[in-house]
């Protein structure tokens, strides 16, 4: 069928008018596609269409065709397509009349096919806009053609196995034949040669030998065709295999945000049919045994489909529903498994599924264990088959782990990076099939905790092994180090994912986070290819600060999808920004221009740096002490920028009240019972000698009180870190970047005086004196 692989791409190229007049009503484009291998494989050109002897030869094709797609029809198990299927064979009985206008009809269509291949250059270079689409490299390196869940290759078992099948019906009749002539025979022998009817026994002696050549050649075919179907099958359900190993990897990649079409429906089916293409060619197989006693190949083909079967079993339990990565201890959870075979489990005792808690070694292992190494509440569910869905599925819906049992930690190792998986087994009989079958599968890692201060640590352990792990790797191995554009990949679609926003991480967010994540506030090189360490991620906190960049990151993650959300979507924070960057961006601005920034002294904050007058007349770059979920809760941002003066215009120049308007709270009408309204109101004093950048540490707040409730915040003054300026994101889309390249310096920035340098290095002091380490709780 190798004409039509080349036309299937070319179809949607094809106008209406030109696939009516190319595929008549007559001859539809279904049977065409269905019927592909087999029609390529007749001689169509050896035909004489104007010699009406070659009629019965016509006719013969005519019924085959008529059966085939009855048989196609038959094994279809969309009951749309089965129906359509069974109305056009019954249509094709036009031909009965005139069969060699079916020979001239299908001649006439694949010479059609080939002229317009021929025009768009298919026969040997494909155009660039009309490449056949391509699928995974074969082992010889070269792609192959890419194909929708493997539909081409069942159909083309299916036609295999009815080819087998014809073959069987063809030696039959040939049988029938020959013992019919035999008979005939033994009563006309021992006539002489002067007998009128020696000539007839000559004749049917020579017909005797053409049965047997015939049925000879006709029995090789049978077992060259089985031959073939066996490969074919081995080749297809490899494929599904290999599909099915997909779907897991990309429900393992989920867990940081990556798409995922969890639909298991058109891999249920593709299992379905190889189910049923192996159990007629296991029953043909047993016929030929019937037919032609042991012959050569028997055992082998035997073994093969008998291998393929169990394999297919075997794989097609999957955990449709995970559990989640990170459990607690004495807490509900759910998780969901799936057997795509279900419908065609014997009937009789419900099937039980087992589950229970295993170790990375014993992951490894891939047998059941006998050691528990953790207590399992509500463990075993029944594989119940839903009508409406067509699912066959067990559901654990109040699993709980009421202990474990942890394995010895090298070592800094703790306990939140020690993974395990749940393992479900069962037993099931297959219809058609003598003997049970031990089927089994695993959930992706997860973490046990047993103190929710745990959680984060244990989620950085479930990304970096969501993100970095390989497909086909021994549980649950991951690499200790990864290239820093691996981890933009990951923290931009873990943070896009739980944000539940549109909004990326640009490269220039990207970029502050390198300089932060590798201490290297100074460099604007390109850090691609710089390694990260699984040390840096989660187990050394950032200098100066007593928490790890994971936990830092979190933090913003959580903050930004409680509170910021629709702040970040419509581009009014500008996120990541090293206060180097800052003083850049900002030189040349007004007194009043602000932005928002996230905190990178404090978990879980954002501030507002803003330009304002300095003692001696000129202008400095002042930072509010960062909000955190806690103040946002009381009062939003937005209300809160509204009540700070000294701000007017969010960077480059627009107006806060016209950008933030829809942000701002509506004034509560006056109470019914008689009391005054109030609200809570911040106000920044930028007057306060306390200001000073040479005298107050890194986010020291400076509260006061007011008589209207007011929050009075104080500068926040960090150490600046460079990071260039995001393009795609409005307010922030200046057309260049000011002050790129070498490290730029503002001339804002004063000279730190001495008593400047003293704090910050009472500040050094007093982190470290305060740093702790993450104990563990087990």
């Amino acid at each position: 069928m190798a004409l039509w692989a080349q036309m299937t791409p070319q179809l949607q190229f094809l106008s209406t008018q030109i696939l009516n007049e190319l595929y008549p009503d007559t001859f539809p484009l279904d049977v065409r596609h269905y019927l592909a291998s087999w029609i390529e494989e007749q001689k169509w050109e050896n035909f004489d269409v104007d010699n009406m002897e070659q009629e019965p030869q016509a006719r013969r094709l005519l019924d085959q065709m008529v059966h085939l797609l009855q048989e196609v029809a038959q094994h279809n198990p969309n009951v749309v397509e089965r129906v359509k299927l069974q109305h056009i064979s019954r249509n094709l009985s036009v031909f009965q009349q005139q069969p060699m206008q079916l020979v001239r009809t299908v001649r006439d269509i694949l010479r059609k096919e080939r002229h317009l291949l021929t025009q768009v250059g298919m026969q040997s270079n494909f155009p660039p806009f009309q490449q056949i689409p391509q699928g995974p490299p074969a082992t010889n390196g070269t792609p192959q053609p890419a194909r929708e869940d493997g539909k081409t290759d069942v159909d083309n078992l299916v036609l295999k196995v009815l080819e087998i099948q014809n073959c069987r019906q063809t030696l039959h009749q040939l049988q029938e034949d020959l013992n019919w002539e035999k008979q005939e025979m033994e009563s006309i022998q021992g006539q002489n040669e002067l007998d009128p009817q020696h000539s007839d026994l000559v004749t049917r002696q020579n017909r005797i030998q053409q049965l047997e050549f015939n049925y000879s050649v006709c029995a090789k075919k049978r077992m060259q065709l089985l031959q073939e179907a066996v490969c074919a099958l081995e080749l297809c359900q490899a494929s599904l295999i290999l599909r099915i190993k997909s779907w897991r990897w990309e429900q393992h990649r989920a867990s940081i945000g990556l798409h995922f079409d969890d639909n298991l429906g058109p891999l249920q089916t593709w299992c379905e049919q190889l189910l049923g293409v192996n159990s007629n060619l296991r029953q043909e197989l047993m016929l030929v045994k019937r037919d032609h006693g042991v012959v050569e190949q028997f055992h082998t083909l035997q073994e093969s489909l008998a291998h393929v079967l169990q394999t297919l079993i075997q794989n097609s339990l999957v955990v449709d529903k995970q559990p989640p990565q990170v459990i607690k201890t004495q807490s509900k959870f759910s998780t969901t498994v799936r057997y795509l075979l279900g419908e065609k489990m014997a009937p009789g005792k419900p099937v039980l599924l087992k589950a229970q808690i295993i170790t990375e070694a014993q992951a490894r292992q891939g047998v059941v264990p006998n050691e528990n190494v953790g207590e399992l509440i509500n463990s075993t569910a029944i594989l119940e088959h839903n009508t409406a869905s067509k699912s066959t599925c067990a559901t654990f819906r109040n699993m709980s782990i009421r202990k474990i049992k942890r394995a010895d930690r090298k070592g800094s190792e703790s306990v939140t990076e020690e993974k395990f998986a749940l393992l479900f087994t069962t037993e099931l009989t297959i219809t058609g099939c003598e003997s049970p079958y031990s089927i089994q599968t695993i959930s992706l890692p997860v973490v046990v905790i047993v103190h929710g201060s745990q959680e984060i640590n244990a989620m950085a352990t479930i990304i970096w092994d969501c993100a970095f792990s390989e497909p086909d790797r021994v549980p649950f191995v991951v690499p200790e180090r990864v290239p820093w554009k691996k981890m933009c990949e990951a923290l931009s679609s873990k943070f896009m994912s739980e944000v539940q926003t549109q909004r990326c991480l640009d490269r220039y967010n990207l970029h502050f986070l390198a300089q932060k994540i590798f201490d290297q506030p100074d460099i604007n090189e390109d850090f691609s290819n710089m390694p990260v360490s699984w040390a840096q991620f989660n187990k050394e906190v950032l200098p100066g600060r007593n928490f790890t960049f994971w936990q830092w990151f979190e933090g913003v993650m959580d903050l930004t999808k409680k509170c910021l959300r629709d702040y970040w979507s419509d581009g009014l924070i500008f996120g990541f920004i090293g206060k180097q960057h800052l003083h850049v961006i900002l030189q040349n601005k007004p007194n009043g221009t602000f932005l928002l920034r996230f905190s990178d002294s404090e978990i879980g904050g954002i501030t507002i740096a803003y330009v304002g007058p300095s003692d001696n007349g000129g202008r400095k770059i002042q930072n509010i002490q960062p909000f955190t979920k806690k103040d946002l809760d009381s009062a939003g941002l937005g209300d809160r920028i509204r009540d700070i003066n000294c701000i007017t215009h969010v960077y480059p120049d627009l107006p806060k009240n016209e950008v933030f308007k829809k942000f701002f709270t509506v004034p509560s009408p006056p109470n019914p019972d008689g009391y005054l309204p109030f609200k809570l109101t911040t106000v920044v004093n930028p007057g306060d000698q306390r200001s000073s950048t040479a005298n107050i540490p890194p986010d020291t707040p400076m509260d006061m009180f007011g008589q209207s409730m007011t929050n009075v915040y104080g500068p926040n003054m960090n150490p600046a870190i460079f990071s260039p300026l995001p393009q795609s994101t409005p307010p922030y889309m200046p057309e260049q970047m000011p002050g790129q390249g070498p490290l730029y310096q503002s001339p804002m920035q004063q000279a730190p005086s001495s008593e400047e340098i003293d704090m910050e290095a009472l500040e050094g002091i007093l982190s470290s004196f305060c740093q702790n380490t993450n104990k563990d709780l087990n």
